[in-house]
Order: C-alpha cells, then sequence, then structure tokens
C-alpha cells in the first residue's frame, strides 16, 4: 500500500495492488477535486490529463473564469452554495445563520497504521504495517473551524476506510445540520444500486434498479440502523454478476439513523454520500469541541458482488470483530424463546439443558421472561432482578446447575427498555425518551429509556452488572424491540435537541464499552426484534447477531443471503425451531432446517423435550457434524451461487483457504413434476485438486465441478423399477454436499 504525494501540484494518490484513489486540490478555490477511484493505475508525477473543463452554462466561482463552477468539477467534501446545487456532503449554520462555509486545503499528514475514532466502532489494525491513513486538513477562515479528512487504505485488502471529523478553533458555536462520513463522485452514472430492504421477519431482502437522474436512497430515521433498510449500498456496473465485474460498496459502520444515497446530475456523474442521516441531525459544536463521524467501509472489486462480499467478510471478521471471540469457533446454543416463551420455571429449564446436554449442545440461553413479574410482554422491563417463583435459586443458582451438566449458560436481556410500573419507571419518568405536553407512543407495550444521558447508562450498567457478577453467565443475548418516538431528552437544551439520535447510540456503545470491559470472556449476541440492528457498528462489540425472528428455514434462504452482502457467516445468527414454523406455519424436515442453520452460527431453538427419540438422533448427529465443520465456516470463504430472489433454486458454498474441503448447501424450495436435469456450478475451487464428494463414488477435479458442475440428476440405465419405486420429489427440498481434497 502507498499514498503518493505531489507536493508541488498537490495531487494524492492512495493505492494497493490493487485499488487506486486519486484526487487533488483546485489552484485558486483551494478545494479538493476527485479524479479517479477503481482498480488500480499506475503512478505517475501528475494526474492533471484527467481534468475535464468544458465550459458550462452554471454560475462560476471566479470572475472571468468560466470553468470555475463547482457544479460541474468531481469533489471530495462537497457543500452547497458557492456555485455546486447537488447534495452536499456537509451543512453548517453559524451565529448569523449563514449555512455558507468555505474549507479550503490547509495540509496534509501520512500515518502510519490507522487511527481510532474517539467513542466510535471502527474497522483496526493490529500491526501499523497493515495500512496507512492520509489526513487532509481544510480550513475555513470565517468559522476559525478544521474539517479533516482520514482515508486509511489496507496493504492487502480492497478496502479504503473514510471517516470526517470537524474542529471549532473559534469563540463561537455553530450548528452542524450535515456531517457525512464519505462522498464520492463517481464519472458516470452505468450502475445497478444494489441494497438490502425488508420488514420484521423479512429482513435483508436483496433489491437492485438501474440508477437514474436525481436521488435515490436509503435510510433511517428510527433510532436504529432498522429493519426497513440496512447501512450498505453497492453500485455494480450492468453487466456485473455475482462473480465478474465492477462493483464499488459503501458500508456504514454505526448503529443510528443514517443515510446512503447516490443522486445523478444532469451530466451522469453519480454522487454516493453516506452517513448520519441530517434528517431531525443538529450537532451544536462548541469552541474547542470536535465532533467526529462515523467510518464507511469503502470495497472496490472487480470479481463481481462476491468479490465484494468476500472482502467484507474477511474485513469485518479479522479487523471489526474483537477480543476473546474474534478468532474462536462459537458454542452450539439452545435457546428456550420458541420452546416456553413466557412460561418456564427451574425445573423446565434444567429439563431442556439437561436434554441438550445430552445431545452435544455446549450452550443454553434463558431468554425473555426471567425477570420482575413478566409473565406477558406488558411487564417489567427495567425490573433487572429475577422472578423466584419461576427461577427460587435464582439467575445464581440456575447458572451453577447449567454448568454442573457440563453447559455454559447465557441469559437475554434488553437493556434499552423500561415497562410501566416498574420501580425505575416509578423513580425516574424523566428517563424516558419522551416530549413533553405530548402523547408517550408504546412500542411492545415498552419504552425507550434516554440513553444520552450518562446515568442511565450507569443505572442500568449496574443493574446488569449485578446479575453477570454473581452468576456464572458466558453468554448474553442483547435484543432491542422497538424503534424511537417522540424523540426529546430533558437533559438536553433545546438548541440541542439535534443531537440525542446520535448520543442515544454513543450510550449504547458505552454500555457495551464497559461491559466487555469487565467481562472481556462473555459472548455477546445483538438482537433488535431480529435483525433491526445487524450492522457493523455492533459487530465492533457483538461479534454476531440475530438476524431474524423469522426462524422459518426456507424464508431464512432470502434473509441470509441478502444478510450475506455484507456480513460474514461467523455473525449470522442461525437456529433450528420447531415446525409447524411459529412465524409462518411452514412445514420443513429437519434435513432442510439444519442444511440453513448449518451457514451461520447454529443452535436450536424448541423444546428438545418433546423431540422423539428419533429426532433427538438426527440433532445429535447434527450437532457432531457441526462442530466438525465450524471451523470451516467460521473463516471459509463463501460463494453465493444461486439466489432466491431470482430461482426456484437456492445454492451457496464456503471453502476453506487452503481450498482442501468445501461445504455446499443446495435447496429446491417447490417441487417440480417431470422436471429437467440440473447441475450445480461451484465456485473457489482449486482446478487442479481432485476432490471426492461424500455420498457420490465417483471423484472430480476443481475444474470439472467449477465449469460443468455437480450433476444432480441419476443415471438409472438398467435401473427403471428403482426410478419408479423412489422417493418422490417434495417441496423445501435440500442437499448438502461435502468435498475433500483426495490426495
Amino acid at each position: 500500500m502507498t499514498i503518493k504525494v505531489n507536493v508541488e501540484t498537490l495531487e494524492f494518490h492512495i493505492f494497493n495492488e490493487n485499488v487506486s484513489y486519486i484526487f487533488r486540490v483546485l489552484e485558486k478555490s483551494n478545494q479538493l477535486e476527485h479524479l479517479y477511484y477503481g482498480k488500480k493505475i499506475r503512478h505517475r508525477d501528475s494526474f492533471k490529463h484527467l481534468l475535464e473543463r468544458e465550459i458550462r452554462p452554471s454560475c462560476n466561482m471566479f470572475e472571468d473564469d468560466h470553468t470555475s463552477t463547482l457544479e460541474h468539477i468531481k469533489q471530495e467534501y462537497p457543500s452547497y452554495g458557492t456555485t455546486d446545487y447537488r447534495s452536499p456532503a456537509h451543512m453548517i449554520t453559524n451565529k448569523i445563520g449563514s449555512h455558507i462555509t468555505n474549507y479550503q486545503y490547509q495540509s496534509y499528514e501520512i500515518i502510519a497504521g490507522k487511527p481510532t475514532l474517539h467513542q466510535l466502532p471502527a474497522t483496526y489494525v493490529e500491526d501499523e504495517n497493515e495500512a496507512n491513513t492520509l489526513e487532509i486538513t481544510l480550513w475555513d477562515e470565517v468559522l476559525k473551524s478544521k474539517v479533516i479528512l482520514s482515508y486509511t487504505i489496507y496493504k492487502n485488502r480492497n478496502v479504503i476506510c473514510r471517516n470526517t471529523r470537524f474542529v471549532n478553533e473559534g469563540n463561537d458555536s455553530f450548528y452542524i445540520n450535515n456531517a457525512m462520513s464519505a462522498s464520492v463522485d463517481l464519472p458516470d452514472d452505468q450502475f445497478e444500486m444494489v441494497h438490502l430492504n425488508g420488514a420484521w421477519a423479512r429482513e435483508a431482502h436483496v433489491d437492485s434498479q438501474k440508477l437514474f437522474k436525481g436521488i435515490q436512497s436509503v435510510y433511517s430515521t428510527r433510532g436504529a440502523s432498522s429493519h426497513a433498510h440496512n447501512p450498505f449500498l453497492a453500485l455494480k456496473r450492468l453487466d456485473a454478476t455475482e462473480h465478474t465485474g465492477e462493483v464499488y460498496g459503501f458500508s456504514l459502520v454505526y448503529s443510528g439513523n443514517f443515510l446512503a444515497q447516490v443522486e445523478v446530475d444532469t451530466y451522469s456523474v453519480s454522487r454516493v454520500l453516506i452517513g448520519i442521516n441530517p434528517f431531525q441531525f443538529k450537532w451544536k459544536l462548541n469552541p474547542n469541541e470536535t465532533f467526529q463521524t462515523p467510518e464507511c467501509v469503502m470495497v472496490y472489486s472487480d470479481q463481481g458482488l462476491n468479490g465484494m462480499s468476500q472482502t467484507y467478510h474477511e474485513l469485518f471478521r479479522e479487523r471489526l470483530v474483537r477480543g476473546y471471540w474474534r478468532d474462536k469457533v462459537r458454542p452450539i446454543l439452545i435457546n428456550n424463546w420458541e420452546a416456553t416463551y413466557f412460561d418456564f420455571n427451574e425445573e423446565k429449564i434444567v429439563d431442556i439443558a439437561s436434554t441438550a446436554n445430552n445431545l452435544g449442545i455446549e450452550l443454553f440461553v434463558l431468554d425473555d421472561g426471567w425477570f420482575g413479574e413478566r409473565h406477558d410482554d406488558t411487564s417489567s422491563l427495567g425490573d433487572w432482578f429475577e422472578n423466584k417463583d419461576k427461577l427460587p435459586n435464582g439467575i445464581k443458582g440456575l447458572s451453577e446447575k447449567i454448568e454442573a451438566l457440563g453447559m455454559k449458560f447465557g441469559l437475554w436481556f434488553e437493556p434499552e427498555m423500561v415497562s410501566k410500573g416498574t420501580k425505575l419507571f416509578e423513580e425516574h419518568p424523566d428517563w424516558i425518551i419522551s416530549t413533553p405536553e405530548r402523547r408517550a407512543s408504546h412500542g411492545r407495550n415498552q419504552f425507550v429509556l434516554d440513553f444520552s444521558r450518562a446515568e442511565v447508562v450507569n443505572h442500568i450498567f449496574t443493574l446488569m452488572d449485578n446479575i453477570i457478577n454473581d452468576s456464572k453467565i458466558s453468554y448474553i443475548k442483547w435484543d432491542m424491540n422497538r424503534y424511537i418516538t417522540e424523540a426529546y431528552s430533558t437533559s438536553l437544551k433545546s438548541d440541542q435537541q439535534g443531537e440525542l439520535f446520535h448520543r442515544y447510540i454513543l450510550g449504547v456503545y458505552e454500555l457495551y464499552e464497559r461491559l466487555i470491559a469487565k467481562y472481556p470472556e462473555i459472548l455477546f449476541e445483538s438482537c433488535a426484534g431480529g435483525g433491526a440492528r445487524f450492522d457493523p457498528g455492533l459487530l465492533y462489540y457483538a461479534p454476531q447477531a440475530w438476524a431474524s425472528d423469522n426462524t422459518d428455514a426456507v424464508e431464512r434462504l432470502k434473509i441470509q443471503y441478502g444478510t450475506s452482502m455484507v456480513y460474514p457467516l461467523s455473525a449470522i445468527g442461525s437456529h433450528i425451531s420447531a415446525i409447524p414454523n411459529h412465524q409462518v406455519g411452514r412445514m420443513t424436515s429437519i434435513d432442510t432446517r439444519a442444511n440453513v442453520a448449518y451457514f451461520g452460527t447454529f443452535g436450536y431453538e424448541l423444546d428438545i423435550t418433546k423431540l422423539s427419540d428419533e429426532e433427538k438422533a438426527k440433532v445429535q448427529e447434527q450437532v457432531a457434524f457441526f462442530k466438525e465443520k465450524r471451523s470451516l465456516v467460521r473463516s471459509g470463504d463463501f460463494h453465493r451461487l444461486l439466489s432466491p430472489f431470482e430461482s426456484n433454486e437456492v445454492s451457496w458454498m464456503v471453502v476453506s483457504k487452503d481450498k482442501t474441503e468445501a461445504l455446499v448447501g443446495y435447496y429446491k424450495v417447490l417441487a417440480k413434476p417431470n422436471d429437467k436435469y440440473y447441475r450445480l456450478k461451484l465456485k473457489g475451487l482449486d482446478s487442479d485438486k481432485l476432490y471426492a464428494i461424500e455420498g457420490i463414488k465417483s471423484t472430480h477435479y476443481g475444474d470439472e465441478l467449477m465449469n460443468l458442475g455437480i450433476v444432480l440428476g441419476e443415471d438409472y440405465t438398467d435401473r427403471a423399477s428403482e426410478f419408479w419405486s423412489r422417493e418422490h420429489p417434495h417441496d423445501y427440498a435440500s442437499k448438502l454436499f461435502v468435498l475433500k481434497e483426495v490426495n
């Protein structure tokens, strides 16, 4: 990786073996002009030959200079109001009410490694030789303010990380109304925008459309990254596929309100902006204060969407997730939620755990309902003390019984919420987020605590610490089941209410940080009514996330396929649940449920004591299989083969780094009569290696499996009677192919 600077012409070239990013300082205005982002190009002393300066009917910054309009210059961190009419990367209001800024180039600095971000999650390095960082300082003389643009390029990854910080060095406060983490002006609009949308129980559905003139965006205004949209978008060339062609990915390491948009102007330039959503955002920056934006992780791929995804997977798995669990396989768990909901006692819990332990399951997780008077979802959030009617020996006694079985014990919390009628609500009604003299809406019969207040975070930490410190807890499921409404904090002044959403999520990060610091070996799994906060920000604290409350195997094909667009399998919480499925009522075989759940963290969510002996034997077999394959699933290269959004067939696979083994999932959603022949072409194998496929007598070289594929039909020559007596195809069928190199 290299950062080259031409100090005479003030041109900057950030590059490694695969990607280049080039910009320069404009001679007259001293603002930054973007020149190129894409596949690595050869360095040269100057790239001024790339300038495009035809005269357009526009307003110009300088008299007698008819090519000084910013409207037709591609920029690095644009403002609005001084000849550029496109969406800006920042917007500031000063003491006289003006929103005009003029941030001009002041200096640059090259830093070995990658600086951390204050109070915010971000990717990191373990050795300063892994990356270099370029910081560009811009100065506004009227505001007496700096903007510092940060660009980090990794040595061996097609990744550039961006963030921005604002510094007030003047004597007057000003207001930041918009502060994007990154802006990129691409020279044309020949892209499809790919993003992940959905709702509760159908998260992370892949959607795409060709760019059109004007603005297209995904966003959240809900206080969380949301079920509706993930903080991610990709621009893929029109001819790009899963495995070929150019793709640009933009992922925001943030868990609150966000905006990711593309604006195509009248000359087909595509401006990508990503950062905190400016809607209802207004940050008062006082003298000598700094505001830090979240990190944007930009990925360039010339190997299609799958190439982009693999880059994100590896980076997030190795340099975003951190701590004790980063490089470890995760325990196979069983969660009691769909087994019992709120109706359980200690005897029932121990019975489930004991049965699970006998089948090889390693971790028991006690879900909602263990605290206060929590018999349904109408009460007790905030009363974080055990219900002794259900658990006479408390969490401490139960956790000790579970550990005595030889299992680990995990516990559910929803720390950010409170119910009416609780001690916490009665003593601190001002601690909920609500607007004076307005009705406070409810969601799931609960209210949101004001985590922008340090005393609230401190109090919840103390309550959780009392439970954790006294018990044997190895895992915490951190849930969040409603969005923010009536956004107002009684602790903030009237001119700072626009800070609430951001301060709230900083409080969430702070509570995570404090718990991790005291209990570094606890495995956290984030959850937000399923996937409402499945984002890179929380992966920094919780190395895995519950992808969806929908556990139906067929629906999970879409949810897990879409989630894999950005997130590694090691982060995707995936369980086998009971049938009929509790969300959609579908009946699927226990084999198909396992064949989907294997491609994630893997676990169970059902009353295992009610299974037949045959089903229990199957569970024992599945657990043993996953224990054998979980290192492969955690750290292998993932390939999407067939999309559930495009066909009745779905397939994906994971290949070990040394290409000696692979696991392939193949799913046929609906059975078809007298169907065609199928072949499944694989990816990522070594063309010259010879592979055996478990259950298939013949061996196959990698090139055959990738170019011709696995032949899914059978040869019934002289076996007609077997053909007619075979088991008929059925809906929701699946196959698992286990490949190993033959020495």
